[in-house]
């Protein structure tokens, strides 16, 4: 599906991020994995084989970010498909949040898609051709409940960033997409409280936490030539628990 293709995937040494590597890969994709946890992110690559190259990289600054893109086209020669997956979801009190702490949080969480968003389109367009994916989250349309203040703004700022995006860059050949999960049963939601996460069940039409490989499932279909005429859209993807 994806023969000869170049994915960049932040976020990408465990959890969602693995995921849609470890799927764009078996589509014979090939894939710069990012992160800034450099032991895992060296462990996923191994686990993944062929395919898959690890790039520590912290996607917030951005000379990192810069040198991060020139490094991936220098040695594949090309970026068809980014995913903006990397994010932190701190849960302090609206009310207790210092101002260091919402800095960076939008920091890695729009700053740094914004960051590799401005550096990848010039690459893509050279081939016109390329897929932006951004992984926003139910939290940025209706205001998590368990997640903070400033998580959920950064994930609505995200999607908007895609929609603006996918404004300007249609003729190139670009598309650019947004996926809002529901609560994904991975390590950012393995301190929820047992009785939150099934409260969160028991209301879905789909009674279960998302998996990564369900988010997994649509980047694939949104880097795909299926989806080469849907752009600007943000794909829900919670079980229902979000109909818009």
């Amino acid at each position: 599906m994806l023969d000869g293709r170049v994915a960049l995937v932040t976020g990408a040494a465990r959890g969602i991020g693995l995921e849609i590597s470890r799927l764009l890969i078996a589509n014979h994709c090939r894939v710069a994995l990012v992160d800034v946890e450099s032991n895992s992110l060296e462990e996923s690559a191994l686990a993944l084989g062929k395919g898959a190259v690890p790039f520590v990289a912290d996607i917030s600054d951005a000379p990192a970010v810069e040198e991060l893109v020139r490094q991936v086209t220098d040695l594949f020669g090309r970026i068809d498909i980014l995913v903006n997956n990397a994010a932190i979801n701190p849960t302090t009190q609206w009310d207790a949040i210092g101002l260091s702490e919402w800095d960076r949080v939008f920091a890695v969480n729009v700053r740094g898609p914004y960051l590799l968003m401005r550096a990848v389109v010039p690459v893509m367009r050279r081939s016109r051709w390329g897929r932006i994916i951004s992984i926003g989250s139910i939290a940025g349309k209706q205001g998590g409940p368990n997640s903070g203040m400033h998580y959920c703004a950064s994930k609505a700022a995200v999607m908007d960033l895609s929609r603006f995006l996918a404004r300007r860059v249609g003729g190139d050949g670009i598309t650019v997409n947004a996926i809002a999960p529901g609560v994904v049963d991975t390590v950012m939601t393995s301190g929820w409280p047992v009785e939150v996460k099934n409260e969160w069940i028991a209301r879905n039409p789909i009674p279960r936490l998302a998996k990564p490989l369900d988010i997994a499932g649509a980047v694939l279909f949104l880097a795909s030539e299926w989806a080469e005429y849907v752009t600007g859209e943000t794909l829900d993807v919670n079980g229902g628990a979000l109909m818009d």
